[in-house]
């Protein structure tokens, strides 16, 4: 697919709480029967350990980043594509990460959801510090 012809994207790091619904809005359309969104959750744990919040760190070029990834995807699929992550801190039950693809049909739907939360994992600079219940602090993903 040229340049020309790859789908527009949305790519997005914010400070302020992500709304997943204009996300999924934006690759929405009448020729799509299937819309899948990931909304990444920060959980209460992480390997058997208690969390109570994160702090999420981007590189001051992780927007490109993430745009990268959101073209990747489009250019490989031929789909819109959108991905917001929230950096600063949060805590649990908060909205990290929303990706979503639309599509004719669920299979392709699923697949380039997939590949895309993968991609923005694998690539994407940011990292969290996890707040244990024990008072200790853990980063992942340096």
């Amino acid at each position: 697919m040229s340049e020309s012809t790859v789908p527009e994207v949305l790519a997005l790091i914010s400070e302020s709480p992500l709304d997943a619904h204009a996300i999924e809005d934006f690759v929405a359309a009448p020729a799509n029967g299937a819309l899948v969104a990931f909304r990444g959750i920060v959980r209460d744990h992480d390997h058997g350990e208690a969390v109570d919040a994160l702090d999420y760190r981007a590189h001051p070029d992780a927007q490109r980043f993430l745009e990268d990834c959101c073209r990747t995807v489009a250019a490989e699929t031929g789909l819109r594509v959108a991905a917001a992550h929230r950096v600063g801190s949060l805590v649990v039950g908060d909205l990290a990460l929303v990706a979503a693809v639309a599509a004719a049909h669920r299979a392709e739907a699923f697949g380039a959801c997939e590949r895309l939360v993968e991609e923005i994992k694998r690539t994407v600079p940011i990292w969290k510090r996890q707040h244990l219940a024990d008072g200790e602090t853990e980063w992942v993903g340096l």
